[in-house]
């Protein structure tokens, strides 16, 4: 876990724009684990800040997203104009003791991302719920890595805009990695990599909201060379933060 958090904690120490502590400490047989947070808050531009939730890791083999954020935030810092306005909070690792473990399911055996309000005792959800309810997020983003696909794809839920957001998002990352144009990709019907559909219990917003954020899940084929996907994921992330605010400024002008 340190060795993965290291970049992180190191660009928190370099940058004045970001900061990370430890979240929702836990227990599990005998030893302490807590779920790493950072906040990356861009310069300002216009009036409230857009507020992101990024989420890597929620399964414990599948540290990808975790090992592209500091990339990520490097492009940010490079390209400042990327992250105006915005206020992006990180979870790169939701599932600590499967990424310990190098499991897909929690130490306690459950697969954490079917587990999302459905009044779970798992702490780690629990925990992550908490953070959904207090931050009022805009747009929730979860990065995952599929060993079974042999290209890019993504699910849309919540606001109409989702589709919108990912579609240019795996145009832009298809410049690293295919595309999945499978019909059924997951055992879900999709059109051009992008699924409307998903799993009961997967990480998203309060059910229900009147207002729901744009809910976008990436997925990059886990076989591809690692600093594909990377460059894939970085790629797909800033495309999300430009075309959401342009989104937003024809909204405001309408």
């Amino acid at each position: 876990m340190q060795r993965l958090l290291e970049p992180l904690d190191r660009f928190a120490r370099q940058s004045s724009r970001m900061v990370g502590f430890s979240h929702g400490q836990f227990e599990m047989g005998g030893q302490s684990h807590a779920l790493p947070r950072y906040l990356y808050v861009g310069r300002k531009g216009g009036d409230d800040r857009l507020r992101i939730g990024i989420f890597a890791t929620i399964h414990g083999d599948e540290p990808e997203g975790a090992l592209a954020l500091p990339r990520f935030l490097q492009t940010l810092e490079d390209q400042p104009e990327i992250a105006e306005g915005y206020a992006l909070f990180l979870y790169p690792v939701c599932n600590p003791t499967g990424f310990e473990d190098n499991t897909r399911h929690s130490r306690r055996g459950r697969d954490l991302n079917r587990e999302f309000w459905r009044q779970t005792e798992e702490p780690e959800v629990r925990f992550l719920e908490s953070e959904i309810w207090m931050q009022g997020f805009d747009g929730i983003v979860t990065l995952h890595a599929d060993d079974t696909s042999d290209g890019l794809y993504g699910f849309v839920r919540g606001a109409v805009l989702s589709e919108h957001l990912l579609s240019p998002a795996l145009l832009e990352a298809g410049r690293y990695l295919p595309r999945n144009h499978r019909g059924v990709i997951d055992g879900f019907n999709a059109r051009s990599g992008v699924i409307h559909d998903g799993y009961p219990g997967m990480l998203q917003s309060i059910p229900g909201l009147p207002r729901p954020p744009f809910e976008i899940t990436l997925e990059t084929p886990q076989r591809a060379p690692l600093h594909r996907q990377v460059n894939a994921l970085v790629a797909a992330l800033q495309t999300i933060l430009v075309e959401y605010r342009y989104l937003q400024a024809i909204a405001q002008n309408i």
